[in-house]
């Protein structure tokens, strides 16, 4: 008997395994993203890096009110001082030069001298002793060699507290702070709006596109149905071979245009992918319907709807605008204001030389009051006036602005409701008559070009009707966005 060798099963078991776990990991990476239009704002809100970015600048601007605020409570720092002078040696030298006098005047000092009341005790004999005293010690000072102080190594540590006591600008710069914070919530504000608004328009771009191609396949099957049956008429004699060469011009026209209308969904699906922040070929499913949507949007409604200017969010941003220069120009006018900072310094030193006369503590307050600028505050502050001016009045104009399109996307909405309308009616009539025509083609009562003409006719009618659609969509939308109003969709 012939022993056969073992196999060893060990390796194809694990490379079994990984293959699995491979595949397995393939799949989660691979799974789709399934979004109804409400879910795909909110993931926008969340992932859209765009919205990240403005998020950040919202803290950024939070923390630059602390900093305000920080700059007029108790500051301390710590400075330690390092010095070396190579052992220097200063010198002090308390001897004068020559000094002579005549005769004259000695006599008229000593007379002068005698002549004070608090001298009338003194005899010219105790002046002189005194002169000639002094005279031999300046001698003697003179003749001595000089002092000196060696200049050695100084090592100083300063603790510094300061205090702003008083200064108007200082208040007026936390108010304005305050509602810089404010423009940047607004600015978040009018970020989100704008990403909704490229969610929204992006999500129903995809759902035309995709009904539209739908449109195009359905044509498509029912020519190529017709096309079929023609080749088997004109291989039977009952028909030229005019009419399926013209089918076939037509079919071959509307492949290429389903080529073409499938390149346009991809590119609409990475729009979508973009500004709701997915990797690029990540899997999208849409989960509402194009009619769903059309129909829950009440588009005539919101016709009704009162426009107020004051939640308008770029009405908004404006309007802080000129709050802030507002401020800016209360800060200019502090510039006349007095500034007083108190400050305590202690001077603890570790190595000193034979020669300091810096204190260990010290006390102060500094007290400024403007005066004269040559009119450098006064151009300031009329700088910034007519800053505030111009933006008060830019408020006021964009208010006009908004008004005027408010009536003019009310009206926009009102015409493609009704072009929407009309379309629909063309798109029933046109399948009407392309039925018609292939019903007659069939019985030999209508030619090739009648039947390839409506489905033309019928293909225009299907394309108008889905972009009356959208432009009913992209007006409310647009009249949405003015109210402040897309948080509800």
């Amino acid at each position: 008997m012939k022993i056969q060798p073992k196999h060893n099963m060990t390796k194809p078991i694990i490379f079994v395994v990984s293959l699995l776990i491979t595949a397995s990991l393939h799949a989660q990476g691979d799974n789709p993203v399934q979004l109804s239009l409400q879910q795909a704002v909110n993931y926008a809100m969340e992932k859209n890096k765009s919205l990240m970015s403005a998020r950040q600048e919202l803290v950024k601007s939070e923390r630059s009110i602390w900093e305000a605020i920080s700059q007029g409570l108790p500051q301390a720092d710590f400075l330690m001082d390092y010095m070396t002078y190579f052992n220097y040696e200063l010198e002090f030298e308390f001897g004068g030069g020559d000094v002579s006098f005549t005769q004259d005047q000695i006599n008229t000092a000593l007379a002068n001298t005698l002549s004070q009341p608090q001298f009338s005790m003194l005899t010219p004999q105790d002046l002189n002793i005194h002169f000639a005293g002094s005279y031999f010690d300046s001698e003697l000072q003179s003749m001595l060699p000089p002092s000196t102080i060696l200049m050695s190594d100084q090592l100083t540590a300063k603790l510094q507290l300061s205090q702003l006591v008083f200064s108007g600008q200082y208040i007026v710069g936390i108010q304005t702070a305050k509602l810089a914070k404010i423009i940047s919530q607004q600015a978040l504000e009018n970020n989100e709006i704008g990403t909704k608004e490229s969610v929204i328009n992006a999500y129903y771009l995809v759902l035309i596109s995709e009904r539209s191609l739908g449109f195009v396949d359905q044509n498509l099957e029912n020519l190529e149905k017709i096309f079929g049956q023609t080749k088997r008429m004109v291989d039977a004699g009952m028909a030229e071979q005019i009419d399926a060469d013209q089918f076939q011009i037509t079919v071959n026209q509307l492949e290429n245009t389903k080529r073409m209308m499938e390149r346009n969904l991809e590119l609409n699906y990475n729009m979508l992918r973009f500004t709701l922040g997915l990797p690029a070929g990540s899997e999208i499913i849409l989960t509402d319907e194009l009619d769903n949507l059309f129909t829950e949007m009440e588009a005539v409604n919101l016709l009704m709807k009162e426009f107020k200017v004051e939640e308008n969010i770029t009405y908004q941003i404006l309007t802080s605008q000129a709050e802030i220069n507002k401020k800016l120009w209360n800060m200019e006018k502090w510039n006349y204001g007095p500034t007083l900072a108190g400050f305590y310094n202690y001077n603890f030193k570790i190595l000193t030389t034979g020669f300091d006369m810096t204190p260990n503590h010290m006390l102060g307050f500094s007290f400024t009051l403007p005066i004269f600028s040559s009119g450098m505050r006064d151009a300031k502050a009329d700088q910034a006036r007519i800053d505030y001016e111009i933006s008060k009045r830019d408020a006021e104009i964009l208010s006009d602005q908004l008004e005027l399109q408010n009536r003019q996307l009310k009206y926009n909405l009102q015409s493609s409701l009704e072009n929407y309308n009309t379309q629909e009616e063309n798109v029933e009539v046109a399948r009407n008559l392309l039925e018609n025509y292939q019903r007659k083609y069939q019985h030999g009562m209508a030619s090739s070009l009648d039947v390839t003409q409506s489905n033309s006719n019928y293909l225009d009618a299907q394309s108008t009707y889905l972009n009356a659609m959208f432009e009913v969509m992209s007006a409310r939308i647009q009249l949405e966005k003015l109210m402040n109003n897309l948080s509800t969709l």
